[in-house]
């Protein structure tokens, strides 16, 4: 026999997913950090002279290709990645819970969030 799934185990999971997303993010970025001091971090003399990455690929690339070579300040970023993806997946998970309980009204809404959230995000590298 098969235990119907309620709020208080959606409230729960959702709980969990929360709580383990923010260790996940203060660990990589404590990682992080121990890396980037380890390397000989020095602050920038002159901020006007950082480089800012004119497109999204760009930026993307050269984040992908630090976090293969394991430099702190992609950890640090990674860590930061996953805290803004922690509430997204909680809108995710919260949404096959809502399925799964058949409650379509939360559903909707929930959908509408999710698209808000996705619209955002990638609205974010049009300009």
């Amino acid at each position: 026999m098969r235990k119907n799934f309620t709020d208080v185990d959606l409230n729960r999971s959702v709980g969990n997913l929360l709580r383990l997303g923010v260790i996940l993010s203060v660990a990589t970025s404590l990682v992080g950090f121990i890396k980037l001091f380890m390397e000989g971090f020095k602050m920038p003399k002159k901020y006007t002279s950082l480089d800012v990455g004119s497109s999204s690929e760009k930026v993307w690339s050269h984040f992908w290709d630090s976090l293969c070579k394991g430099e702190g300040m992609a950890i640090i970023q990674l860590g930061i990645l996953l805290l803004i993806f922690t509430p997204l997946m909680r809108i995710i998970f919260a949404l096959i819970g809502y399925l799964k309980e058949k409650d379509y009204v939360y559903v909707f809404i929930s959908s509408i969030v999710l698209v808000i959230m996705a619209v955002s995000f990638f609205a974010g590298y049009a300009h």
